[in-house]
């Protein structure tokens, strides 16, 4: 019975060497701990992350489509600051979702039950408040750098270097002011073609972007 344990035992000497042998020392720093936990913690899927992007980019839409900056000075400077975080925030989405339409393009293609023009009406509606969110950005950053003072984003991101050109800043304004309310038709639009079909072909287009905890509703 001896022998034979024994036997057992001389099979396998790297099992009893990796059993006896200490563990590798870890690296308990705050950034290898960080890292770690970033590469264990998975990412939503892209169409949720687009979900939660689109929901949050409607209701800031619709604060600049109907509070102003000089509404925001009425109040008073805290107000303000709330309007340029709110700025800051929204820039920042439209330049999220221009980066991931020139890395992926969009999330998906028409539904089955859209036309031949439809489909292409589909693409042209998505594509062009894309980068006509790109274009209330760029335009933003060039009242930045033709003002005749430093802007700040937020009160603590410079907007631009201020060139002090007031002939331009005129004239950027008034076309940021266009495009925005241009692609605010443009999203109303582009609501008003989902819930159509929604409801006329019965695609459920509004569960697209939808929360799942809308689903029941719609």
């Amino acid at each position: 019975m001896r022998s034979s344990l024994s036997r057992r035992r001389h099979r396998h000497p790297a099992l009893s060497v990796a059993n006896t042998a200490p563990p590798p020392a870890r690296n308990f720093s705050p950034s290898a701990f960080v890292a770690e936990g970033m590469t264990r913690l998975p990412l939503p899927h892209r169409r949720t992350r687009l979900k939660i992007l689109h929901g949050a980019t409607i209701p800031l839409f619709i604060w600049f489509m109907f509070v102003t900056p000089e509404d925001v000075n009425a109040i008073g400077p805290w107000a303000f600051q709330v309007h340029s975080v709110f700025g800051l925030i929204f820039v920042t989405f439209a330049l999220v979702w221009t980066v991931t339409h020139i890395r992926k393009g969009l999330m998906g293609r028409p539904g089955p039950k859209l036309g031949a023009h439809q489909k292409r009406f589909h693409q042209l509606l998505h594509k062009t408040l894309i980068w006509g969110l790109f274009g209330v950005a760029l335009t933003g950053f060039g009242l930045g750098l033709t003002a005749s003072r430093q802007l700040w984003a937020g009160d603590f991101v410079p907007i631009a270097y201020p060139l002090n050109l007031p002939a331009w800043n005129d004239l950027i304004g008034q076309i940021h002011i266009i495009e925005f309310y241009t692609l605010a038709v443009i999203a109303i639009v582009h609501a008003g073609f989902h819930t159509w079909r929604h409801i006329k072909l019965g695609d459920n287009a509004l569960r697209i972007m939808a929360p799942k905890a809308l689903h029941r509703f719609l």
